[in-house]
C-alpha cells in the first residue's frame, strides 16, 4: 500500500474590512501557487466582477440555512446584512491529500475553524492607522457614507480580536507584508506573534 501523504496545513486570514487582505491574498497565491484558496459560500449577491464558482459559491439564504443544518460548514457567520461559510467537506479533502489550503474569512469564523481545527495557522491584517483604513474604504467607491460609517464601527470590535491569532501583520507597506506572510506560510516568522509588546500602542488606537 502507498504511503498516505502528510495532512496539509490549513491557513486561515482574517482582517477588518478595508486592511488588505483580499489584496494580499491575491498576491501570495501568484508567488506560491501551491496554496489552495478555499471558496466560501455566501448569500450576498456576486458583484460585476464576480463569478460563482470562482469567487464564491452564491446560494439563496434558504439554501445556506439548509447546508448549515446539515452540518455542512466548518464555520460560517454573518457579516453586515450576508451570511458566509466554509463547506467542511472540501478543506478535509484537500488535506488528506497534502495540499495547504487558505481560508480567507472574518474573526467570528477564524474562531470556529480554531476549535474544529486547533492545528490550524491564524493571521489577522491590520491597518496602519484608523485614518488609513478609512481612506482604503473611501478609495473603493463603491459604498455609501452609511456602509463606511458601518464598516469602520464594525473594523473596531474586528481588531478587537486580533490576539485571538497566532500571527498579526501591520498593512503599512504593500510589499513589506506580503513578504511577513510568506515568513509565516515558510513556517518562520516568530517575531510576528499577535501578542507581541510592540503591536499594544497601534492596537490602542485602532479600537479605541
Amino acid at each position: 500500500m502507498d504511503p498516505q501523504p502528510d495532512t496539509g496545513r490549513l491557513f486561515v486570514i482574517a482582517a477588518p474590512s478595508g486592511a488588505g487582505k483580499t489584496s494580499l491574498v491575491r498576491a501570495l497565491l501568484q508567488k506560491q501557487p501551491s496554496l489552495q484558496l478555499s471558496i466560501s459560500h455566501t448569500t450576498r449577491k456576486p458583484r460585476a466582477h464576480e463569478r460563482d464558482g470562482h469567487d464564491y459559491w452564491f446560494v439563496s439564504p434558504q439554501q445556506f440555512a439548509a447546508l448549515r443544518a446539515a452540518g455542512d460548514f466548518l464555520e460560517s457567520a454573518q457579516v453586515f446584512d450576508n451570511f458566509y461559510g466554509t463547506g467542511r467537506e472540501q478543506i478535509d479533502a484537500r488535506r488528506r491529500a497534502g495540499q495547504d489550503v487558505l481560508l480567507e474569512i472574518d474573526w467570528q469564523g477564524a474562531r470556529q475553524v480554531r476549535q474544529s481545527q486547533p492545528d490550524c495557522i491564524s493571521v489577522f491584517i491590520l491597518p496602519p492607522s484608523r485614518a488609513a483604513l478609512e481612506r482604503r474604504l473611501r478609495s473603493r467607491g463603491t459604498d455609501s457614507e452609511q456602509v463606511i460609517a458601518r464598516r469602520l464601527a464594525d473594523a473596531a470590535t474586528d481588531m478587537s480580536h486580533c490576539r485571538e491569532f497566532d500571527y498579526a501583520i501591520v498593512n503599512d507597506d504593500f510589499d513589506h507584508a506580503l513578504a511577513q506572510l510568506q515568513q509565516i506560510i515558510a513556517g518562520r516568522g516568530e517575531e510576528l506573534r499577535a501578542g507581541r509588546p510592540e503591536l499594544a500602542p497601534l492596537l490602542a488606537t485602532l479600537v479605541a
